[in-house]
C-alpha cells in the first residue's frame, strides 16, 4: 500500500500541489474508508481495484472534491459536485470573523448571498444552532446540493433556500449577511482543475472582479438588521477598491486576512 501511495502521488505531483493528500483521500474513497483509519494501519489494506480509474480522473484535473463527491469545510460535509463551487479553506475567515463578532450568543437571522451548495449558512446554522436562516442562488443546479446538504445536516426546518438574483427579491432584516460572490478578472488564468471544471458564474466578475460588488453592496443597509454585520469574501489585491464601494453605501469597514495573511474578508456595519 506504501509503494502505491507514493507513486500516485508522484504521479499526482504533475496536476496537484498536494499530491500525497490526493492520493490517500482517493484510496480511502476507493475502500470505503476514513483517510485516518488508512493512515493509521495501511498494511491492512489491499489495494482495490477501481483506484487507477479514479487516479486518471485526478491526472485529469478533475478537483477531489468532485471525485470523492464532498468536501468538507468549517466543522461540516457537503456533498458537492458538477456545477457547484468547491468550497475552500480561505472561505473559513468569514466564519472566523463572523464567530469574534458575535460570540456564543449569535445571530437569529442569516443570511447567505449566493449560497452554492450551503457552505457559508449551514456552518453558521451548525455554529449557532437557534438561528434560522435563508440561502440565495441563481443556479439550481447549486440549489439543489443546498437541499440535500440542509436533509443531511439536519438543518431543513431552520432554513429556506430559494432562487434569486443577490439581494432583489429577499426582505430583511438579517443579524449575520455572508456572500462569497465572484470576484475574478475575466482575464484571470485560472488551474485547470477550477478553470475546466468549476461554475463560471461563481468565478468571474467582469473586467475587474467587481461587477458583483456593485451590484450587492448598495443593497445590503435595506436587509442589514441595526447591530448587524455583512462579510464579504474577497480577492487579495481588493481590500481598497472593495472597500470604497462600502463606504460609498454607508458603511464602516473592517478586513480579516486570512491564515496566510492575505486579506480575504471585509466586515461591514452600519456607520
Amino acid at each position: 500500500m506504501g509503494t502505491v501511495l507514493r507513486g500516485a502521488a508522484q504521479r499526482l505531483a504533475a496536476v496537484s500541489d498536494t499530491p500525497r493528500l490526493d492520493a490517500e483521500l482517493l484510496m480511502a474513497h476507493a475502500l470505503g474508508v476514513d483517510r485516518q483509519a488508512l493512515l493509521l494501519d495501511p498494511s491492512r489494506y489491499a489495494v482495490p481495484a477501481d483506484f487507477d480509474a479514479l487516479l486518471a480522473r485526478r491526472m485529469n484535473h478533475e478537483p477531489v472534491a468532485y471525485i470523492l463527491g464532498y468536501r468538507d469545510f468549517w466543522t461540516i460535509r457537503l456533498a458537492v459536485g458538477p456545477g457547484t463551487l468547491i468550497p475552500r479553506p480561505d472561505s473559513e475567515t468569514l466564519m472566523e470573523a463572523a464567530v469574534a463578532h458575535f460570540g456564543e450568543a449569535g445571530p437569529r437571522n442569516i443570511l447567505d448571498l449566493g449560497t452554492g451548495p450551503g457552505t457559508l449558512l449551514y456552518a453558521a446554522m451548525s455554529e449557532w444552532p437557534d438561528a434560522q436562516g435563508l440561502g440565495v442562488d441563481s443556479s439550481e443546479t447549486a440549489l439543489g446540493y443546498a437541499r440535500a446538504n440542509a436533509a443531511a445536516l439536519e438543518l431543513s426546518d431552520r432554513v429556506e433556500l430559494q432562487w434569486g438574483d443577490w439581494a432583489e427579491q429577499v426582505t430583511g432584516p438579517f443579524d449575520l449577511i455572508l456572500c462569497n460572490p465572484p470576484y475574478i478578472a475575466d482575464s484571470e488564468q485560472l488551474m485547470p482543475d477550477v478553470a475546466d471544471h468549476e461554475p463560471a458564474g461563481a468565478l468571474f466578475a467582469g473586467p475587474d472582479g467587481l461587477d458583483d460588488y456593485r451590484r450587492i453592496i448598495p443593497d445590503l443597509p435595506r436587509i442589514l438588521a441595526p447591530g448587524g454585520v455583512a462579510i464579504l469574501e474577497i480577492g487579495h489585491t481588493q481590500h481598497i477598491s472593495v472597500g470604497e464601494l462600502a463606504e460609498a453605501a454607508g458603511f464602516k469597514v473592517a478586513c480579516r486576512q486570512d491564515l496566510g495573511g492575505r486579506d480575504r474578508a471585509l466586515l461591514l456595519t452600519r456607520a
